[in-house]
């Protein structure tokens, strides 16, 4: 995958800014968990389903955007990358801090561990 235009972050730059992308992935895994645990039963999904999904997809949105906003890059559902120049700075929710590196070649898969 070609590099992204955006922000390109030293790895202390990517720790600095570590703080509030974690606080604001816990907040919306938090939103999300408080929002399926409200429901009381499978039938109440079930009438509830659209509107729950809608709920849900508004909460993943702002969280993308919030980090974007920052700089990163949102790689999946709580998967966030910063851009390191020659790739990516990768880390994982709940993963404690921002310890894999990977190539834009090879993604995720590719994760190593930063020493």
């Amino acid at each position: 995958m070609p590099r992204r235009a955006g922000r390109v972050f030293s790895y202390d730059e990517a720790l600095a800014s570590f703080p509030v992308v974690r606080d604001r992935t816990e907040a919306a895994v938090r939103h999300v968990e408080a929002l399926l645990n409200g429901l009381r039963s499978r039938d109440e999904l079930e009438r509830t389903r659209e509107e729950t999904e809608e709920a849900y997809r508004d909460i993943v949105a702002r969280w993308t955007a919030e980090l974007e906003s920052v700089g990163c890059v949102v790689k999946g559902l709580w998967l966030v990358d910063w851009d390191a120049g020659d790739g990516f700075y990768c880390w994982r929710y709940p993963e404690p801090t921002i310890g894999h590196f990977h190539s834009y070649e090879e993604g995720f898969a590719g994760r190593v561990p930063i020493a």
